[in-house]
């Protein structure tokens, strides 16, 4: 077994590799992974027997064929897959391929729905065998360590953590020898990411204001869902069709770090940002609006459950793609998704297209609601249809050689078809049909399910003789009609796979064309991606503040792999410090999806993670204070970070005490300093703690960097200038930011006067009662005005005197 704390790093293929010793030939190290999938989100974790290590991975995206999915299990390999008896049918689909697979085969343990319950697994977790936990340790300090190691945020990758330390306790893995008593070992958790995908957790998603969801304004939408508000996915969204809005989602939530990926799409962006390929910009996202859900359809058409809605937007969608293929085929083919989508694109879709267009007869059917041929079709289809047409003036004829042998009484007669029920004649009710006695008639058969108030029903010799000379016409050419269209369904689903491809590939041109479009109008510049540690943004702007925004001043930053990686900000409130650092993150982000950026030039090399702690929040599922959350998230940051991360510090250490927060802070910039230089990450860190520097609490180090935000003091009026630049900040401007915020003007200079007392070490004297110095004076007064007063005269009321003359205030002088 491995020694507890080992140091191993996972490989493509999934399994630890121990450095520098060879691995003993009797042991048999297992990974369970355990994984639950539901509403287009998978949740997912596993166990590695070889060092005790438990990795999860937050709730993500994934599509109905479980891509995602499959890549982790190609990466991790797992022995042993736990998942839920119930299961949607997108997973269901999943493992029954990875059964089908002789290469491939790990053991499938299916557990009762229950077992996957949120509450189970969280107990469970709570009581997971932890040897690195003292065994004194209360529950609230066991839930207080579990969060900063593992997030509660994420239920289904909670509720498979269940699953997981159950199929642990059962078969007992690692510990098969050991005393019942003795638990399976978890000896620390990890976070674990796809090879290539960068790591961003939902506080960085949040704070970045990557997403930002706001209940629609519409009245009837309110129950139907929420709107995108202002944020980086709003303004980049331009997709026409909503698989590929879909799809743009799902690269914001898996940003990559994949450089092929990444110049596959940064060349198609390029190509349309060019102002003179907007025709061919606007004529392919208006073929791209008429994508339809292929999934659904094709899922129509096997049940045969198709309606003409269906055939009309198939054909097109279908349409729409040969001609997004022509387009394509115009265009410069060294763009590797036009040469696919060229090639992709067979012939396929021609075929599809024209079989509609000359089977279905879209006018007739939208006005019959239902599946209708054109002629010239099916010949048999044709003829009774042209018997159906004739057969009115045919029936009229009938029904007066029928009047001919009625009633005298009967003063007219028609004959009509009934679907299913065939050829009546319909006669009007005369005044003395009024019991069902009356209604019979010599030589005809009344139709009691037919019986009105105004005409009866009946069938005659010569209506049966129809009946079985034209039979059921209307249904005849019905079913025969919808023999076409199943025969035409079976041609379809036999080419099923050109309209899968046509669905994938418009989607990521719809994409790579909204992100064009962006990037065009709001001014973007495409960005040098490389493998290196290096980030240089010149004239950089925040992609979001610049619309709220009359004036915005843009700034730049550099981080070399050596020199300036962990910068320290300082300023007042208010001058940018926090735009600044979100800033720099949303370029990087925007870089890692392969859209262009808001800034002249930009040099950045590809980031493994971007990890925060900027906005404090609460959150009551854990029971854990404003601080607590801080902590967790820094320590995140500290221990999960690599020198190919970006770290964003906003204000931390203000939850608690000063002096302790100062110190938290100061620990944390030392321990980045004392690393070694290749294992440093960009670190942009935002304080208002100027004794950090002031008081010498950091060492010296090349890989420290200094810079404010520029300001200006006009009379009492500080003007923020928003402009970086190297230094400290001299003062926080407090009283000012004060001012300009409305505090009253006695309140703001009482704090002046306090701040400097403090400031120099003087004692600060209260305010809320008098001094001794004044209360003396005040003393003197009284005695003054008492020595004035004529005792002798008797006049003179003593007591009312002393309460309205010389204490008028009820005594408070003395």
């Amino acid at each position: 077994m491995a020694v507890p704390g080992d140091v191993r790093e996972r490989g493509l293929s999934g399994q630890p590799s121990i450095n520098g010793e060879e691995e003993d030939e009797d042991e048999s190290p297992e990974v369970l992974l355990s994984v639950l999938a539901q509403h287009g989100q998978v949740g997912l974790c596993f166990y590695d027997s070889k060092d005790f290590t438990l990795h999860y991975m937050p709730d993500t995206m994934d599509n109905h064929e479980l891509q995602l999915l499959a890549r982790v299990v190609q990466e991790v390999s797992p022995h042993v897959i736990i998942t839920s008896a119930k299961q949607e049918h997108s997973m269901v689909h999943f493992m029954q391929g990875l059964g089908a697979n002789p290469d491939y085969r790990p053991e499938v343990v299916t557990y009762p729905y229950v077992d996957f319950g949120l509450e189970v697994s969280k107990q469970r977790l709570l009581s997971a065998h932890l040897p690195l936990l003292p065994a004194t340790v209360s529950e609230r300090e066991r839930v207080s360590y579990l969060s900063s190691c593992i997030s509660f945020e994420s239920p289904l990758m909670l509720r498979s953590v269940g699953a997981l330390l159950k199929c642990l306790d059962r078969r007992r893995v690692g510990v098969e020898l050991e005393d019942s008593s003795v638990g399976v070992p978890i000896l620390q958790f990890l976070t674990y990411t796809l090879k290539d995908v960068v790591f961003m957790d939902r506080d960085t998603y949040s704070v970045l204001q990557i997403f930002k969801s706001e209940l629609h304004p519409s009245v009837y939408k309110l129950q139907s869902g929420e709107k995108e508000g202002l944020s980086l996915y709003g303004i980049l969204n331009r997709c026409r069709c909503k698989f590929g809005s879909k799809l743009l989602r799902q690269w914001f939530l898996r940003p990559t770090r994949d450089l092929a990926v990444l110049n596959r799409r940064q060349e198609v962006v390029r190509f349309f940002s060019c102002p003179r390929n907007s025709d061919t910009l606007s004529t392919l996202q208006g073929s791209l609006r008429n994508t339809r859900n292929i999934p659904t359809l094709l899922r129509r058409m096997s049940l045969s459950h198709t309606k003409v809605s269906d055939w009309q937007g198939l054909y097109k969608m279908v349409y729409s793609a040969v001609c997004i293929r022509d387009t394509m085929r115009s265009l410069p083919q060294s763009i590797q998704l036009f040469q696919e989508i060229s090639e992709g694109f067979s012939d396929d879709l021609y075929y599809i297209a024209s079989l509609i267009s000359r089977v279905v007869d879209f006018e007739s059917s939208l006005a019959e609601n239902r599946f209708t041929i054109k002629p010239n079709v099916d010949p048999a289809i044709d003829e009774k249809k042209r018997r159906m047409m004739g057969l009115s003036d045919f029936l009229t004829d009938v029904a007066r050689r029928e009047l001919e042998h009625l009633d005298v009484r009967i003063p007219s007669c028609c004959v009509i078809y009934i679907p299913l029920i065939g050829f009546l004649l319909s006669v009007p009710r005369l005044p003395s049909m009024v019991e069902k006695e009356d209604f019979e008639i010599e030589g005809l058969d009344f139709m009691v399910c037919f019986l009105s108030g105004e005409r009866l029903h009946y069938r005659s010799q010569r209506t049966k003789e129809l009946d079985d000379l034209l039979g059921d016409l209307h249904c005849d050419i019905r079913d025969m009609e919808t023999a076409v269209m199943t025969q035409l369904q079976t041609t379809v689903l036999e080419r099923s796979a050109c309209l899968y491809k046509v669905l994938e590939l418009s989607a990521e041109l719809d994409c790579l064309m909204a992100m064009s479009q962006a990037s065009q109008e709001y001014g973007y510049t495409t960005p040098i991606l490389a493998n290196h540690r290096r980030i240089s943004l010149i004239q950089a702007r925040h992609p979001l503040l610049e619309f709220c925004s009359p004036v915005f001043v843009s700034n730049s930053f550099s981080s070399s792999e050596t020199e300036g990686r962990v910068k320290i900000i300082t300023g007042p409130n208010s001058s940018g410090k926090s735009i600044y650092l979100k800033q720099v993150g949303l370029i990087v982000f925007m870089a890692l999806i392969g859209s262009d950026v808001p800034a002249k030039e930009a040099e950045i090399g590809l980031v493994d993670g971007i990890f925060t702690r900027m906005h404090s929040r609460e959150s009551v599922s854990v029971g854990l204070s404003t601080f607590m959350i801080d902590l967790n998230q820094m320590a995140h940051a500290l221990n999960h970070s690599s020198g190919h991360s970006l770290v964003l510090v906003d204000e931390f250490g203000k939850g608690t005490n000063t002096v302790d927060g100062l110190s938290l802070l100061a620990a944390s910039v030392c321990h980045w300093l004392k690393t070694a230089p290749a294992e440093v990450p960009h670190v942009l860190l935002a304080t208002n703690f100027h004794s950090l520097l002031q008081l010498g609490l950091l060492p010296s180090s090349g890989l420290l960097s200094l810079q404010t935000l520029e300001t200006a003091v006009d009379g009492d009026e500080l003007v923020f200038l928003y402009q970086l630049k190297e230094g400290i900040c001299v003062s926080s401007y407090a009283a000012n930011i004060a001012m300009l915020a409305g505090l009253p003007h006695s309140i703001v200079q009482r704090g002046v006067e306090v701040s400097e007392l403090y400031r120099t070490g003087k004692t600060i004297k209260r305010i809320d009662r008098p001094s001794t110095e004044e209360q003396a004076k005040k003393c003197v007064r009284v005695v003054e005005k008492f020595l004035c007063v004529n005792l002798e005269d008797q006049s003179v009321d003593l007591q009312r005197y002393m309460r309205e003359e010389l204490l008028p205030s009820g005594g408070d002088m003395l």
